[in-house]
């Protein structure tokens, strides 16, 4: 009986490690994801009227900022079109 307890014990601990580990990884995905977008800004700034670095700086970081400068540009076609925005939002194709 009390090699029982300790079985479900050990399972119930090892499951709830499981699922904190998920959590966090999830919180330093979306936290990855936010300084990303922070990073892009910060290089891509003068398209939204905000301060960019040198030019120099910009245009070495450029090849890191392929992804950002295709999902702008995708922005720039559907800022008018609000079911399309939504499409987008939704990533229905």
């Amino acid at each position: 009986m009390l090699r029982f307890l300790k079985n479900k014990l050990t399972l119930f601990f090892k499951t709830s490690e499981q699922v904190a580990r998920g959590k966090a990884v999830s919180v330093i995905e979306t936290e990855l994801e936010e300084l990303e977008h922070i990073f892009g800004i910060l290089v891509l700034g003068s398209y939204v009227g905000m301060p960019s670095p040198p030019v120099h700086i910009s245009l070495d970081l450029m090849p890191l900022m392929e992804r950002e400068l295709i999902m702008m540009m995708e922005k720039i076609d559907t800022a008018n079109e609000p079911i399309a925005q939504l499409f987008s939002t939704l990533d229905i194709g």
